[in-house]
């Protein structure tokens, strides 16, 4: 990680601070450079409040911050996997989370002008499936992975439970907010030195990163 230029200024929003305070750590592997965390107006509890406050996030970022960029990730629960056909262009799937988070920086961005020395905010959007649970699984369950649970979807059977795997990650199912922030910690930077085994064994996590190493393009 470079640390000759300074720290890039970034928001993040998720479904909990816990998994906000993982994924900056994973931002920056991916970025390959350290960030400074803007904090967004709003906060996010679950999906759906995620998506609703998207929009003002954005705008509130774009003209009272100098933020390069936000990320976003959600869990995918039970909705539609993003698949690479989705990736086609004018290409909508109305229950991909992937899609939605996507069509809210378009709809959100595209009229603003220009705002503190830059064109717009940059985005980086992810989405874990079935949680960010699996994400802080990998590579220490084998079993746990994307394609697993598409598979197991295709034929109504899930490999595993979105309870299963939290209590896999932090031995209940109820944790307070302090063990779930180290626990996860501890996950995501077993992966500080090579990002490729995520990005592998879950392609929503790939998407984000790929969106990440576009902001120095």
């Amino acid at each position: 990680m470079s640390s000759a230029q300074p720290p890039l200024k970034i928001a993040i929003l998720s479904e909990s601070p816990a998994d906000e305070a993982a994924i900056a750590v994973l931002a920056e592997v991916a970025l390959g450079r350290q960030c400074q965390r803007v904090q967004p107006s709003l906060r996010a509890r679950g999906w759906p409040s995620v998506a609703q406050v998207l929009p003002a996030i954005i705008r509130h970022l774009h003209f009272n911050t100098d933020a390069a960029g936000l990320v976003v990730v959600v869990d995918s629960d039970n909705s539609v996997v993003h698949l690479p056909s989705h990736d086609a262009p004018d290409y909508f799937h109305p229950y991909c989370r992937m899609c939605q988070l996507r069509a809210v920086f378009r709809q959100t961005t595209k009229k603003l002008p220009p705002a503190n020395g830059r064109e717009r905010v940059l985005r980086g959007v992810g989405v874990a499936v079935p949680a960010i649970e699996a994400w802080y699984l990998c590579g220490r369950d084998e079993q746990v992975t994307e394609a697993a649970w598409t598979a197991g979807l295709e034929i109504d059977r899930p490999p595993y439970t979105r309870p299963q795997l939290k209590y896999r990650v932090y031995g209940t199912d109820r944790p307070s907010l302090y063990l779930e922030t180290q626990l996860a910690l501890e996950a995501v930077r077993r992966h500080q030195g090579d990002l490729r085994r995520l990005e592998n064994d879950f392609p929503g996590f790939a998407t984000l990163a790929k969106d990440l190493r576009s902001w120095g393009q």
